[in-house]
């Protein structure tokens, strides 16, 4: 676990936004899935900083960082965060929700981002309608609205082995580290309080005018309507390119860190 002492805050508009940083060079950004927090790249941090200047924040809302308390956007929270390091144009590199973040700063602050990596994601708008993932959407919801904590982990542990697997099958640590994530952004929030977050709309439509490199990665055993609209965002922007990561599913970062590692070091060879 990063120990307090080793963690950076940007004060923004609203509230102190923590952020681990590592290396040094041209900026690399890990942006993290929800729920959890900068950890999910423990793995990948020390690997891609022996050539980089890496930044791994935690997203508003999640780990060290704080709460919303008025209407916000994850996209306009990073640019503030890369003009507040003066150190644009990165390479913005996002897992799940993460993947959403990097996306929606393609679209709305083009001027910060040199490349991207979009992981386990396409943009905001996309809706996965695998039943499996549906069911677990529905539940998720369920437990946050009851407050059931025990039943909202459960299903949110379901997504780690993806619909090709079962929990037994993936390294325990991997649950275990995620649960201990989601259970600390868990604890930062209350059934039922307002969410203050503004979504990025339009976005498909706008793909097209993305111009700047554009890499997505999925695990193999996730979703294929996941793998499939990556797929559509790697054909859809002016240079894009697609990989699969074989033997894992959406946390393809913390089941296989060497090989994401190495998909996301020879895009940065490429730029």
């Amino acid at each position: 676990m990063t120990a307090a002492s080793d963690m950076k805050y940007f004060a923004s508009a609203d509230g102190d936004l923590a952020y681990r940083e590592a290396g040094a060079g041209e900026l690399v950004v890990l942006v993290h899935s929800g729920f959890v927090d900068h950890r999910v790249f423990d793995a990948v941090i020390p690997a891609l900083a022996r050539t980089h200047r890496v930044i791994a924040p935690d997203v508003r809302g999640h780990g060290a960082s704080a709460n919303a308390t008025r209407s916000f956007r994850w996209t306009d929270d990073l640019a503030a965060l890369l003009r507040h390091l003066d150190a644009g144009p990165a390479v913005l590199v996002g897992v799940s929700m993460g993947g959403v973040i990097v996306g929606d700063t393609l679209l709305e602050h083009p001027e910060l981002v040199r490349a991207a990596v979009v992981g386990g994601a396409s943009t905001g708008e996309f809706q996965d309608s695998d039943p499996w993932h549906r069911a677990i959407q529905a539940e998720i919801a369920r437990a946050l609205a009851a407050g059931d904590i025990e039943g909202w982990l459960k299903a949110f542990l379901s997504y780690v082995p993806g619909p090709h697997r079962t929990l037994d099958e993936v390294d325990p640590d991997i649950p275990r580290r995620l649960s201990e994530m989601a259970l600390n952004t868990l604890s930062k929030h209350t059934p039922g309080e307002q969410d203050h977050l503004v979504r990025v709309t339009d976005t498909w439509s706008r793909v097209p005018k993305i111009d700047v490199p554009v890499l997505t990665v999925n695990g193999a055993l996730d979703t294929s309507d996941a793998i499939a609209a990556a797929q559509r965002l790697a054909d859809g922007v002016r240079d894009g390119r697609s990989v699969l990561i074989e033997g894992t599913g959406h946390y393809f970062n913390m089941e296989k860190p060497e090989e994401f590692t190495t998909v996301v070091a020879d895009f940065l060879r490429t730029l």
